[in-house]
């Protein structure tokens, strides 16, 4: 059964990368809309974009999606993966600007605002993706594969020598709320000698230690410190939730990232439809909907999020 927000709820904030202040509007939207952003402040040409992996460009800090016209929203992927993880499959979603907002860095405050806003049922059906074979795709030595199983997991590596955040590792079987519980409140990370090079190429211009986690060789400059000690690898997760979700339907399978971006997702995500003989669309049962990321989720799964 698909499903969308009972009431809209709306969200302030600024844009990570335009540093510009944006006003984000999730809205109910009829069965089978899927995921749609409207650009309001765009009034001279078609400004709805389908959340969709064809929509998306080939950037590697953010997910950025454009219509044919050439309307763009950036940095969709927290909210997305907040969408995913809370089981809502349609909306229309309203922002006054290019970019959505921040917010704290997570996917946290946006999943507290979809599950206060409350879930309507809708008398459709769901449709998942089963993978059935392995689909892999890479980049130098960054990789990003699908496979075969009964549920979404994640699993992702990182690297990053010489800093606090080193080696990370961790797997997680998507089902039954985990994303909620123990990835949504992780943040957007990086280390202070790439805040100058981002700026000078006009991005990360609304970035701060109140938004992201700031590393600098090995000490932690965020005020508060980490959330999780794995905070890093966590948040590449929340994100791959996110990019995934531009599938259009939940995803049966298990994805593996090594110091995997947006970029490579997006390839794995065209590899994947672009070969017929591995996947299925598969109709979501009472036992596969007890499976999905969404599935029974809410305010209480949130009690021990920071």
């Amino acid at each position: 059964m698909q499903t969308t927000v009972q009431t809209p709820v709306s969200f302030t904030g600024t844009g990570l990368h335009s540093g510009r202040s944006v006003v984000l509007t999730v809205n109910p939207a009829q069965a089978g809309q899927g995921i749609v952003f409207r650009r309001t402040d765009v009034t001279d040409r078609p400004n709805t974009i389908p959340a969709r992996w064809y929509s998306a460009l080939q950037t590697p800090l953010n997910t950025r999606i454009e219509n044919a016209d050439g309307v763009a929203v950036s940095t969709i992927e927290h909210l997305m993966a907040a969408l995913a993880g809370c089981g809502l499959h349609n909306a229309l979603i309203d922002v006054d600007g290019s970019e959505v907002p921040i917010l704290d860095g997570s996917a946290a405050d946006f999943v507290r605002g979809l599950l206060s806003a409350g879930q309507r049922q809708m008398p459709a059906a769901l449709h998942a993706i089963r993978i059935l074979k392995t689909v892999e795709v890479s980049h130098g030595d960054a990789y990003a594969r699908l496979d075969p199983a009964t549920t979404l997991q994640i699993g992702f590596t990182i690297d990053f020598p010489g800093t606090a955040i080193g080696h990370q590792q961790l797997s997680l079987n998507m089902a039954n709320g985990t994303f909620v519980r123990e990835l949504c409140n992780s943040r957007t990370f990086c280390r202070r000698e790439d805040i100058e090079k981002m700026r000078a190429n006009g991005l990360a211009l609304g970035g701060t230690r109140e938004n992201a986690v700031v590393y600098d060789g090995d000490s932690v400059l965020t005020p508060g410190g980490l959330r999780h000690k794995d905070e890093a690898v966590r948040h590449k997760m929340l994100d791959a939730l996110g990019d995934l979700y531009t599938a259009g339907a939940p995803i049966l399978g298990r994805y593996t990232g090594v110091r995997a971006g947006h970029a490579i997702t997006n390839r794995l995500l065209r590899a994947l439809f672009a070969d017929p003989k591995a996947y299925r669309m598969v109709h979501c049962d009472r036992s596969v909907l007890a499976r999905l990321p969404g599935s029974g989720v809410s305010p209480a799964d949130l009690i021990a999020v920071a």
